[in-house]
């Protein structure tokens, strides 16, 4: 039964935020809202924050003043990382009605009330060490593919990090309830399947159950054709896991590995538990059962401590790394880290010209790549977009595609011939003929 009410979101930061943004829009459709775009008028806007990204109080601010623009009348709540860790200041933001802290957040329907504007911001936010339950949730509806959360919070004590003081202690679902969910999306009609956490491999009930069970017993569920990691730490990627992916029939050859840093010396400051060999062995693990796998890293520069010889180290270690793609973070300080009491802080001007020097080294990685795929021919998962008459899609190992804009190749998977690279670094192929029927 409608309500007559309209309801938008918006999503800063991570894949798990979006299942989790998801998983709360459901609830307000089944409580007869209509889910409207961002920029449309909407009787409530759900803004689902992120600690991890630079300037979160002034993308928050910005992004509720947009709302406001659009329906000025309307109950603005905030939740997710940072309002877990910022709620008295996300409260002082002129329109916010409600702040909900990270237990708190899959409820909001109970603290909603009548959707009148408040004077001031009700805050709801309880201590994250309160935050020990697990709450399902996945993406449907949303995109091609799906980003299913198995795992939420983290044990770890990296010294850079606020996640655990933003989601909590590592806490995992159980493998029946992954599956169950698994299978609900095949029947959506979605084909890919991505695994989101804030530290997958951590996955499990304390020796009970781990990640490596739960692959498995993925592998097995019909439906979906393809199943992605998202990102799992060095350390927790084993070669039972390699090994099985490279046999799968579900899982794809795409990993994509946080490292922080190439240099042992800031691994330690950073408190990370690996060092560069382990990751290296790893690359090399994954290149030798599956030489065309797509393997992307993680790297922070400019942590403090730094020194332009450590960032060379780094710089020359990921150069000599069979590796595909970089994200490349620059070190910003955060309250309630270790690493903010760290001497040796790298000047704003050299954590710049570090971060271009890796995004180049990024873009030269990207563009082998991608040379080394031309002219094989591979199964293409297009997306439901169509700008610039174009349409684009990526094929199991993330090679990404671009073809003219068919509607009949919407959310479907065909097989191309790569052709060629555009000048972006995209691979393309030359025209829609070249799809193979077969």
């Amino acid at each position: 039964m409608s309500t007559g009410k309209k309801v938008a979101f918006y999503t800063l930061g991570c894949k798990l935020n979006y299942s989790e943004t998801s998983t709360i829009g459901r609830l307000f459709t089944d409580q007869g809202f209509e889910k409207v775009e961002f920029q449309e008028a909407a009787d409530v806007y759900v803004i689902n924050t992120c600690s991890v990204t630079d300037n979160a109080d002034k993308k928050c601010r910005r992004v509720v003043k947009e709302a406001l623009k659009h329906s000025p009348d309307a109950y603005i709540a905030i939740i997710g990382c940072y309002a877990q860790l910022k709620p008295q200041e996300i409260a002082e933001i002129p329109g916010v009605d409600i702040v909900l802290g990270a237990s708190e957040k899959f409820r909001l329907m109970e603290y909603l009330g009548d959707f009148q504007k408040k004077a001031k911001a009700d805050v709801f936010n309880q201590p994250i060490q309160q935050a020990n339950s697990f709450i399902s949730s996945f993406s449907i509806g949303d995109r091609t593919r799906t980003f299913l959360k198995v795992q939420d919070g983290c044990d770890y004590t990296c010294s850079f990090c606020t996640i655990p003081l933003a989601r909590g202690k590592s806490r995992s679902d159980s493998i029946e309830s992954v599956v169950q969910n698994a299978r609900m999306v095949g029947e959506s009609g979605i084909k890919e399947i991505v695994l989101t956490g804030v530290n997958i491999g951590d996955f499990g009930e304390k020796g009970e159950t781990t990640f490596f069970d739960l692959v498995q017993a993925l592998d097995e569920v019909e439906g979906i054709d393809r199943i992605r990691i998202s990102s799992i730490e060095p350390n927790l990627l084993t070669d039972e896991i390699i090994a099985f992916v490279a046999r799968s029939k579900r899982f794809v050859p795409h990993f994509h590995i946080p490292l922080q840093s190439g240099s042992n010396k800031i691994l330690g400051l950073m408190r990370r538990r690996y060092r560069r060999e382990l990751y290296a062995d790893r690359v090399a693990k994954i290149r030798e059962l599956m030489p065309d796998a797509c393997i992307g890293v993680d790297v922070i520069v400019g942590f403090p401590g730094e020194t332009s010889a450590d960032f060379l180290d780094t710089y020359q270690f990921l150069n000599g790394l069979d590796i595909s793609y970089l994200h490349v973070f620059t070190y910003s300080e955060r309250e309630n880290t270790v690493a903010i009491g760290l001497p040796g802080v790298v000047p704003l001007h050299e954590r710049a010209d570090r971060s271009k020097m890796l995004h180049t080294l990024s873009e030269k990685k990207r563009r082998y790549f991608y040379e080394s795929q031309l002219g094989r021919e591979m199964e293409i998962l297009f997306e439901a977009d169509g700008k610039d008459g174009l349409l684009h899609g990526f094929s199991r190992n993330y090679v990404k595609v671009r073809v003219k804009y068919d509607p009949v190749l919407v959310r479907e998977l065909k097989t191309v011939r790569l052709v060629n690279i555009d000048s972006d670094g995209d691979v393309n192929i030359a025209e829609p003929e070249e799809i193979l029927h077969h």
